[in-house]
């Protein structure tokens, strides 16, 4: 949506030059008018249309990939939690961008002083004398020598000579009859939209004066121009005008107007600057058309990733991944969107783009328990090797996995698993079983039938998949209960929610989405006993649950994993206490919706933040870089006096620096292969401001001894303070660069 509004901003300042270098110093008024009118409306809706066709008509995009440096001290995991606290339990809430809210405040304010403006109009008609002259109301203001209409009410000053009054009286009738007020109102509807944006302004002001030389040219036609311009300087202005009014005093204004008036008629001939409006529409037609960003992004994106590797892929995903955490996704709609979800583990067979976000999620998981390790400075080798093994996931591509799924092992393996109680049968074709098969299958309906235990049976060939939720058996003779393809939409895209019964009849599906989540959250925050976690270490407890609303809209299939395997079970049993909602549906139809749902809470401890200290065996600890009352602060950032702004500038200071002095291009990298490479690296910045303790750590020695050469380069700080006084402090740095190609361009 920002984006789009940049473009509505760039088109409009585009066709306002072209109208004042071109059009505006023209007698054709009216098509004038017209070309600000249509142009407006065309600036609103250009961005949003697209022809595909145009696109062949554009050069082909050529790309250049260069060598990338991602420099940053946040990791991925590190999530900036937004949470509502409730009797100890703390629910994962996104927030809406900051952006969104002050464009809303804006056009909440600007709406207020709209309707004022209105109230002014409607009191000034309400207070002074007025009569009607044919279809015109005309409004006598008391002391005033103010003229100006709206709509089809005239106000006329009592200051004004009678002798003027006729004069005036005629300009302003222009405007009744020409619907000026039209106009100038649409203008006014896109200042409170757009209230941020001065073109909107602009282009009203440019209306207003066409509004005037339109009026007088007709005007003075019925007036003699000598009588007409003493109307124009003879006056005492003391109006304060409305903005979208057409005021016939407007000491601005009336220059301009003499000017125009004296002016001769443009030329017929000047006609043809108004056919420059064709090629700029196109040319900008064109440019919306091909630009990717604007085209419709499923077909945009399954086109393109057909089209890239394995690898190119997996990195794409771990940047959505990214992007989704960066934007306010909560962890488990990460792992819905990486493939782990009650669906996937039903389906036997994953496509590519499933299995290739499922690498992309597990590098993304490698990352963050490296940084967590990074910053806690339990770093070792072997957790690298373990990342590294994370990262292979034991597959290299996709052929692999598909190879590995289609031997006879692996599927014997499948079948075995029965958690949940589910059985599950592997067969070459879902709709023509052979005699073998069949048997089988009907042996496990039986054991769906007879054994208490197990509640389900997945059919699957890899390719569709079948679930029986029941079986019974009448007299000998087999009766499939129900037997559909499983048929899931997840909270975030099914048309209708589940809710509650309160909840139903609200009438957007944003509100009823909203209603839902508060009242599961309060269930939660009401039921769930946090005393369980007494025994566990201090700090942040997080419990991811996922369950399913069923087509009659009763919860299951509920899982839940968390540090511990008491409050795993105490989070399913508040889970499965929620009530029967109003089923979710799709199409019309009652679907199944599965749900997640994060608990946060806190487990206070004894041990508060304290100055280094030893521990009990020696070891010194070091209070991280952000806990500390006053940051250790980088000399370019001494003049800024608010402890949070020195501290990001100083974060942002140490991330330029590395970025500027690490050479890519070393003569020791040639031999590294093309990819993403990552270094955790972590400094000590003692009580004298000195970068000391250097460590970094990957998987390429040369890597590290550049980022210890650079990391000690680094200048000498103001030293962090605690409780007022300097301390030594640690600071964590995870350095992430991309390879591309040849490493020496």
């Amino acid at each position: 949506m920002l984006y789009s509004i940049l473009q509505i901003i760039a088109i409009q300042a585009l066709f306002l030059l072209v109208y004042d270098l071109f059009l505006k110093r023209e007698t054709f008024f009216n098509y004038n008018r017209a070309y600000l009118i249509i142009t407006s409306i065309l600036s609103l809706v250009l961005p949003f249309v697209k022809f595909p066709a145009l696109k062949t008509m554009a050069t082909k995009d050529m790309v250049i990939r260069l060598p990338e440096v991602f420099i940053g001290t946040k990791s991925p995991t590190n999530y900036d939690i937004q949470i509502a606290e409730q009797a100890g339990i703390i629910i994962e809430q996104p927030q809406p961008p900051i952006w969104q809210i002050i464009a809303i405040t804006g056009i909440a304010v600007a709406s207020l002083i709209f309707f004022a403006k209105i109230a002014k109009i409607y009191w000034l008609k309400h207070r002074n004398p007025k009569r009607w002259q044919g279809n015109v109301l005309i409004v006598n203001l008391i002391k005033s020598s103010a003229a100006f209409s709206f709509f089809n009410t005239i106000f006329l000053g009592e200051h004004i000579l009678d002798s003027e009054k006729p004069t005036i009286y005629k300009h302003e009738l222009v405007h009744i009859k020409e619907f000026h007020t039209i106009d100038l109102l649409f203008f006014e509807v896109l200042r409170i939209i757009f209230w941020f944006n001065p073109l909107v302004y602009i282009y009203q002001n440019r209306i207003k004066e066409l509004h005037e030389y339109i009026a007088d040219a007709k005007a003075v036609k019925q007036t003699g121009k000598s009588e007409y311009y003493t109307s124009l300087l003879n006056q005492v202005l003391d109006v304060n005008h409305v903005s979208f009014t057409n005021t016939f005093f407007n000491k601005s204004l009336i220059k301009k107007r003499i000017v125009m008036l004296q002016k001769s008629k443009s030329k017929q001939l000047n006609l043809v600057k108004y056919a420059l409006l064709i090629p700029m529409v196109f040319a900008m037609l064109i440019y919306t058309s091909t630009e990717v960003r604007a085209q419709k992004k499923d077909e945009v994106k399954h086109k393109v990733y057909q089209e890239l590797t394995d690898t190119e892929l997996i990195e794409k995903y771990y940047d959505e991944i990214v992007a989704m955490k960066n934007n306010g996704a909560t962890f488990m709609e990460i792992m819905e969107f990486a493939g782990f979800s009650e669906k996937n583990k039903e389906q036997y067979m994953l496509s590519r783009t499933e299995f290739l976000k499922m690498k992309a999620y597990f590098e993304y998981i490698a990352d963050g328990i490296l940084e967590k390790k990074l910053a806690e400075g339990s770093l070792t080798e072997k957790d690298i090797e373990s990342s590294e093994r994370l990262r292979l996931n034991k597959f290299k591509n996709y052929e692999e996995f598909k190879a590995f799924k289609n031997t006879k092992e692996e599927k014997e393996r499948w079948e075995s698993d029965t958690e949940g109680g589910v059985l599950k049968l592997f067969v070459n074709d879902v709709a023509n079983k052979t005699e073998e098969e069949t048997k089988r299958y009907n042996g496990l309906l039986k054991q769906l039938e007879n054994d208490n235990y197990f509640n389900e049976l997945v059919v699957t060939d890899g390719k569709s998949t079948l679930v029986l939720d029941s079986y019974v058996s009448n007299d000998g003779e087999e009766i499939i209960k129900e037997e559909v393809e499983v048929l899931e939409v997840p909270f975030s895209v099914v048309e209708e929610t589940p809710t509650t019964v309160d909840c139903k009849d609200l009438e957007s599906t944003k509100e009823r989405k909203k209603c839902f989540n508060a009242f599961v959250n309060k269930h939660i925050g009401k039921n769930f006993n946090t005393s369980i976690a007494d025994s566990l270490s201090p700090g942040k407890k997080r419990i991811f649950v996922q369950f399913k609303i069923d087509k009659e809209g009763k919860v299951g299939h509920i899982v839940a994993r968390g540090p511990s395997k008491a409050l795993e079970e105490e989070a399913k049993r508040v889970v499965a206490t929620l009530p029967q909602f109003v089923p979710g549906k799709q199409k019309g139809e009652a679907v199944v919706v599965p749900f997640s749902i994060p608990i946060v809470f806190e487990v206070k401890g004894d041990n508060n933040t304290k100055d280094n200290q030893s521990s009990d065996n020696g070891e010194l600890i070091y209070i991280p870089f952000n806990k500390v009352d006053s940051p250790a602060v980088f000399p370019d950032c001494n003049s800024i006096s608010d402890t949070t702004e020195q501290r990001d500038c100083t974060v942002n200071a140490i991330n330029k620096f590395i970025v500027q002095k690490f050479n890519m291009s070393a003569h020791k990298f040639t031999n590294l292969a093309a990819g993403r490479k990552r270094i955790y690296a972590h400094f000590i910045i003692d009580e004298f401001g000195n970068v000391t303790n250097i460590e970094a750590k990957s998987a390429h020695p040369e890597l590290d001894e550049e980022a210890n050469r650079v990391i000690a380069l680094l200048p000498q700080f103001t030293p962090a303070k605690h409780k007022g006084k300097a301390i030594d402090v640690r600071y964590s740095l995870p350095i992430m660069l991309q390879f591309v190609g040849n490493k020496t361009d």
